[in-house]
């Protein structure tokens, strides 16, 4: 973990809920599936957020308003400084991708997959990327993950764009899968044959283990999401009824 002095330098609406945020300034390497967690002005408590791309010290975040914090974050102007906490979380296992890795993500849980996607097919692999929304006007980042030569599978809830339903009826077979969205999605992935990993939300206090706020149970006792996680192997996971 490493405290950076950030700018932010650049925004774009995906949707009408969700921003992406540039951020300049980055010294420290991270890994996909690892979180920053951001110091929010006028609001005690930071804000973890994935990251979706790093790049040249560049950080790219995609935010979901959903409350007085990430709505004053996302509402900040170019040239804004933030205090961000960098290199959160454990990340991704890109070494049990194997020959053809699937991702999938529902929502705003889409967003660190893109990171994923860049690294995977960067070391030459083939990348199957099933995305899942409840409804067209909620779909974000399909164009980039074929810009990066990924084969893009979509699925809505209400069939307004691609497969009508879920995206676990998307997943096709493959040698591995990486997952970040809503728990449902999660637990129903966690019932496919094949291996796999997913990133788990959580309410966090410190971001880096301190408080324990976030720990869930696992197979090996409880967990710190922010800490040991927030990416589990999928049978390390024990899902509450």
């Amino acid at each position: 973990m490493k405290e950076e002095k950030l700018i932010l330098t650049g925004k774009r609406q995906l949707t009408p809920r969700v921003t992406e945020m540039t951020l300049e300034g980055v010294t420290e390497k991270m890994r996909p599936g690892q979180f920053v967690n951001l110091a929010v002005p006028g609001f005690a408590l930071r804000r973890p957020i994935s990251v979706c791309d790093l790049e040249a010290g560049r950080l790219r975040l995609v935010v979901r308003s959903g409350g007085r914090g990430t709505e004053t974050l996302t509402a900040l102007p170019a040239g804004q400084e933030l205090s961000v906490l960098t290199g959160l979380g454990n990340g991704y296992d890109l070494s049990r991708a194997g020959t053809c890795p699937v991702l999938a993500g529902g929502g705003v849980g889409v967003p660190p997959l893109y990171y994923l996607a860049r690294a995977l097919r960067q070391a030459g692999l083939p990348v199957t990327v099933c995305l899942g929304f409840n409804t067209e006007s909620e779909l974000f980042y399909e164009e980039e993950f074929r810009a990066l030569g990924c084969d893009v599978r979509v699925a809505t809830v209400d069939g307004s764009r691609g497969t009508k339903g879920f995206v676990t009826a998307l997943i096709p077979e493959g040698s591995y899968f990486y997952a970040c969205g809503p728990v449902p999605m999660l637990r129903s992935l966690s019932r496919l044959e094949m291996p796999g990993e997913m990133s788990l939300e959580a309410r966090m206090g410190c971001g880096f283990g301190a408080c324990m706020g976030c720990s869930q149970r696992m197979t090996g006792g409880m967990r710190r999401i922010c800490r040991e996680g927030p990416v589990f192997r999928k049978e390390e996971i024990l899902w509450d009824d």
